[in-house]
């Protein structure tokens, strides 16, 4: 008959040992404890790390042990449900012996992959950057190439936009056209055109002004009578002019 108790006593003992830094005891009956699990350190020295909480089972090793994901840092939770699943798959292959180390090297080995994965999706991201930075650049200087398709794209858009503004100028002189006036239309709808000459010279012969001095001037003025000319022939215009 196998002893349990005395199995399970051995392993905690042992695992103190291996873990004296992470390893921690929550209660004795049932056992439970914690180990707490750190990748090595990445490219620019960062980790992940989780620890495992377990409860021996009442036939462990026989039955598989209760584990769970007690705390964790920088782990997605992707990452935590592939070591859950990594937890499982590990403590059924290994029923029937003791397996918290195996469990635990198990997810040590599954941090590091987290760790260089996180690496690696750095690299890419980063390339990827570099390379939408180049595809800008590139755009920048040389531009969209021209193509067939983007060329009559271009100038069916072009020419609908020419044909739209001569329409609209068209459209603009017609209306312009139908609100000009004819002259004639423009004196039958402005009555004051009919009586604007007239009333012109009345105003002008209002305002004419006659110096009656310069008329009273001209009868001091001694006039020479033609009759009194010895040369005068009234038939003959030019016996008017004098040699």
């Amino acid at each position: 008959m196998t002893d349990y108790g005395r199995e399970q006593r051995n392993e905690l003992e042992a695992l103190e040992s291996i873990y004296p830094d992470s390893f921690t005891v929550l209660s004795e009956n049932p056992p439970s404890f914690t180990i707490t699990v750190t990748s090595e350190a990445g490219e620019n020295d960062e980790t992940v790390q989780t620890t495992l909480k377990f409860t021996y089972s009442e036939k462990y090793p026989d039955e598989a042990p209760l584990y769970e994901i007690f705390s964790q840092e920088n782990l997605e939770d992707n990452d935590v449900a592939d070591i859950l699943k990594l937890l499982a798959l590990q403590a059924e292959e290994n029923l029937g012996m003791v397996m918290i180390f195996t469990l635990v090297t198990a997810v040590q080995e599954k941090l590091n992959e987290i760790v260089d994965q996180i690496k690696t999706r750095r690299e890419e991201e980063k390339k990827q950057k570099e390379k939408e930075a180049e595809e800008a650049e590139k755009q920048l200087f040389h531009g969209t190439p021209v193509t067939i398709e983007n060329f009559l794209s271009r100038k069916a858009k072009f020419d609908a936009e020419l044909l739209e503004i001569k329409k609209k100028r068209m459209k603009e002189e017609e209306q312009a056209g139908k609100n000009k006036l004819s002259g004639k239309q423009l004196f039958e709808t402005d009555h004051s055109l009919d009586t604007s000459d007239t009333q012109f010279l009345e105003d002008a012969g209002n305002n004419v002004k006659v110096d009656e001095s310069l008329f009273q001037e001209m009868d001091d003025l001694e006039l020479e009578d033609d009759e009194d000319d010895p040369d005068y022939n009234p038939a003959d215009p030019e016996s008017d002019l004098t040699d």
